[in-house]
């Protein structure tokens, strides 16, 4: 079956999908994404990745182009023309199309690209029963990670450094010499005294949709919660260490920077807030 995306009100063949040459998504990477997990023809944490939406949008002061209800119809019909039941639905959102000039332009109307796509449920799985390991990287990135912006090269060269050393993801270390986040997800450790932590919210890190959801679930185990930054030396020596996100959920890593972490081997209390999380987070 081909596949269908959305470009501006119309449902296109993928192929043939196309913005202008001056939009300034393009341009200047002027715009913002969404990405929403589906699992057996669900959308997870629907509501969280619509508020995320609004809040970034805000901060680039860039108009929604339709309705929260509107969008809710595209993203289901793009489901639906694309037959995804189990994969994965891509929005970005730009301030539009305008002769190039890097101040906003006047009465410029926003661009949306929706797109949406099948994955393999059950190789995520293995994934994550296996564990990953991640490599660490200098963070490089501007200073409002906060911002869900299609501005991502910086990601993009530490994911590429993952991928070439073998690695499944980077985690990113500050000038502190403290871990703040994955390329594409959350850091998190279950330090030695056994208390769950991630980093603080800031402009340092992405509000993540998954992140956001776990720290519920720790609530209702009730279990001890830090959010506050930690440093690479202290993650190498920690229980556990696993990473959130949409793609990725919730996933064990194993190792960082060719060190084991919890000898090795993926950590009950990981696997155990992945299993919650799938139990919980279908709209």
């Amino acid at each position: 079956m081909s596949r269908i995306a959305y470009v501006n009100g119309a449902y296109v063949h993928h192929h043939h999908a196309c913005v202008h040459i001056e939009d300034r998504g393009y341009q200047f990477s002027d715009g913002v994404y969404e990405v929403w997990a589906i699992r057996q023809g669900k959308m997870l944490d629907n509501a969280g990745h619509f508020q995320r939406l609004k809040r970034s949008l805000g901060e680039l002061r860039i108009a929604a182009p339709m309705s929260d209800a509107a969008l809710r119809v595209v993203l289901h019909e793009m489901m639906r023309k694309n037959r995804v039941r189990n994969g994965l639905v891509y929005l970005q959102i730009t301030r539009g199309v305008a002769p190039r000039d890097h101040a906003f332009p006047n009465n410029t109307l926003p661009s949306i690209v929706v797109t949406a796509k099948c994955t393999n449920p059950g190789k995520a799985d293995q994934t994550a029963r296996n564990g990953v390991t991640v490599i660490t990287v200098p963070d490089e990135r501007w200073a409002r990670c906060d911002i869900k912006s299609v501005s991502l090269l910086p990601n993009i060269l530490a994911k590429q450094a993952a991928h070439e050393k073998g690695a499944f993801e980077a985690w990113m270390v500050d000038n502190n010499g403290l871990i703040t986040e994955g390329s594409s997800s959350n850091a998190w450790i279950v330090s030695k005294e056994g208390v769950l932590t991630t980093r603080n919210l800031s402009s340092d890190i992405l509000g993540g949709i998954t992140r956001a959801h776990v720290l519920t679930l720790a609530a209702e185990r009730q279990m001890k919660v830090e959010e506050r930054s930690f440093s690479l030396e202290e993650a190498q020596n920690a229980r556990e260490a696993f990473m959130t996100s949409a793609t990725t959920l919730v996933t064990p890593i194993t190792h960082i920077d060719a060190k084991a972490v919890g000898g090795g081997k993926p950590g009950p209390l990981a696997s155990a807030l992945r299993k919650d999380y799938l139990k919980s987070a279908a709209t």
